[in-house]
C-alpha cells in the first residue's frame, strides 16, 4: 500500500537504527550487482531522508558509482523485520562533509553512533582512506514480521518518490 515520506521514513529510520548493518548493492560498469555489508546513519529533517555511510573511497566503489550512481539496501533482523531503500548516491571527499559526518556518527547513540577511528585506516576525518556516501533515497519499503507472518502484505510502507514528467 502507497505511504507518505512522512510516515514511511521514521518507521523505516527505526527498523535501520535498531538492525544498524544493511546489505548493500551496486553495479559495476557491465551490469554485475557486488553486495557488501555498510553500517548507515539516516537523517530525517520532517521533509526529506537523507543516509551516510562511512567508507573507504576505494577504486572499485568508485567506478561502480561512476557507472551506475545507485545503491540499494536491505536491513534484516532475525525476526523477519525488514527495510529496504533504492537510493540515488554519491561519494563525498571534501573536508566539510567528511568532518560532519565523523561528528555524527561519534555522537549518535549506540547502536547506530560509533568512534569510526577504530577502523584500520581512519585516524580521523581527513584521513585519506576516509569518505562519505550520501544516500537519497528513491523508493523505501518497511515490513514488520508481523505483517509478513500473518500475510497482511497489503499493510507493508512502500513510498516511492513522485516522478515529475
Amino acid at each position: 500500500m502507497p505511504s507518505s515520506l512522512s510516515d514511511a521514513a521514521p518507521a523505516f529510520i527505526e527498523m535501520a537504527h535498531r538492525i544498524v548493518w544493511a546489505s548493500a548493492a551496486t553495479v559495476d560498469a557491465q551490469g554485475r550487482p557486488w553486495t557488501r555489508v555498510l553500517h548507515p546513519i539516516w537523517l530525517w529533517d520532517g521533509e526529506r531522508l537523507t543516509g551516510w555511510i562511512a567508507t573507504g573511497p576505494t577504486p572499485t566503489k568508485q567506478a561502480h558509482l561512476a557507472a551506475h550512481p545507485y545503491v540499494s539496501l536491505t536491513y534484516w533482523d532475525p525476526s523477519h523485520d525488514t527495510a529496504s531503500a533504492q537510493c540515488r548516491a554519491s561519494l563525498h571527499t571534501d573536508d566539510e562533509t567528511r568532518t560532519q559526518l565523523w561528528d555524527r556518527f561519534r555522537s549518535a547513540p549506540e547502536p547506530v553512533g560509533y568512534d569510526p577511528a577504530i577502523i584500520p585506516g581512519w585516524d580521523g576525518p581527513l584521513s585519506p582512506g576516509f569518505a562519505a556516501l550520501r544516500l537519497d533515497p528513491w523508493r523505501l519499503h518497511v515490513q514488520p514480521a508481523a505483517v509478513l507472518l500473518e500475510g497482511k502484505n497489503d499493510q507493508a510502507m512502500v513510498w516511492r518518490e513522485a516522478v515529475s514528467r
